[in-house]
């Protein structure tokens, strides 16, 4: 089979395709998946990039959908050509929050999708949405459940809230529309006015550029007329939190996601404690959560935006379009 593997040191230029032996056949509760798509995280960049180191030798990427082309003894979920896709934490399951460490996470701890063929355990993946082709599934697992996780299942969304989402990423794009599905009242920030327009086109009811308005927190709170918003989905990081807590309500919520900005720096902690804001970290969810995503983007019609495709031989560039900020929505890796 054909892959990438991430050679040392770690870089877009030391990202290597090379033939490797097909996996073995699948164990009791195991499948073999041919693996048609994948799609692209900032956490993959990091591990491509060396900012979170790996193995010698590790194949990326996090997200994988495909086929199901063999079958291993006791698997009654799954026929041969059923369409799945991976999760991001193979043994969270359900329950509270498994530890965040990646030493388990497909690309990052473990090998990854950026091949043709991988035989996992049948909880490693989901059926895919009905309806959904393979690239579009490939987007679910790491940008798609995380924005579920950040507004239904911490956020407790509610129709009519307030949403704030930063930028045109994956998970910002999948927020929109889910927020817009339940209900909700969007403004959506970003560098690009061109951006801003499409965003407006899947919804967003009010548009920020956050460089002709560097406070746009203070915009928020004029937009909601002094309330403050109901919900931020940061993405921004240490650069972009103060601002988020000054759009937010007295006892709003900001789910934390993202380090697009930078892993750490000063945060005005007595603002953020004189509104009373809950501020929740997450890193994507569970297998659950992966299941009622998919329940609610087959009961919504929802379809997830996507940019460029890239062949898998060129994932460097994908990496590359990714970094410049030129996307809109989601990357695709077409194997």
């Amino acid at each position: 089979m054909k892959a990438i593997q991430i050679q040392a040191p770690a870089s877009l230029d030391n990202l290597k395709l090379v033939d490797l032996p097909d996996p073995a056949q699948p164990g009791p509760g195991e499948i073999t998946v041919r693996i048609r798509a994948s799609s692209l995280n900032y956490h993959d960049f990091a591990v491509v990039m060396g900012m979170l180191p790996s193995a010698p030798g590790r194949i990326p990427m996090s997200d994988g959908a495909g086929e199901v082309v063999a079958i291993g003894a006791g698997v009654t979920d799954y026929q041969l050509g059923d369409a799945v896709v991976s999760t991001f934490f193979p043994d969270w399951l359900n329950g509270d929050a498994e530890t965040t460490a990646f030493t388990r996470v497909p690309g990052d701890g473990l090998d990854g999708y950026a091949r043709e063929v991988v035989t996992a355990p049948t909880t490693w993946f989901t059926h895919a949405p009905k309806g959904y082709s393979h690239a579009e599934a490939a987007t679910i697992t790491c940008a798609g459940v995380t924005a579920w996780r950040a507004l239904v299942v911490d956020g407790q969304i509610k129709a009519g809230a307030t949403v704030l989402v930063q930028g045109t990423g994956g998970v910002s794009v999948y927020a929109l529309q889910l927020a817009k599905a339940m209900g909700a009242t969007v403004i959506a920030t970003s560098s690009s006015d061109e951006k801003l327009a499409r965003m407006k086109a899947l919804g967003a009811d009010h548009l920020i550029n956050y460089k002709q308005v560097p406070e746009w927190g203070a915009k928020a709170l004029e937009i909601t007329g002094g309330r403050g918003v109901d919900h931020v989905v940061e993405v921004g990081g240490s650069g972009t939190l103060d601002q988020s807590i000054v759009a937010t309500r007295n006892g709003g919520h900001i789910a934390m996601i993202g380090v697009l900005s930078g892993f750490g720096g000063p945060v005005s902690t007595a603002t953020l404690m004189a509104k009373q804001i809950r501020l929740i970290g997450l890193t994507v969810g569970s297998h659950q959560h992966q299941l009622e995503l998919i329940t609610a983007l087959e009961a919504t019609g929802i379809k997830p935006v996507l940019d460029k495709h890239f062949p898998l031989a060129n994932l460097a560039d994908a990496f590359r379009h990714q970094a410049a900020n030129a996307h809109f929505g989601k990357i695709v890796v077409d194997l």
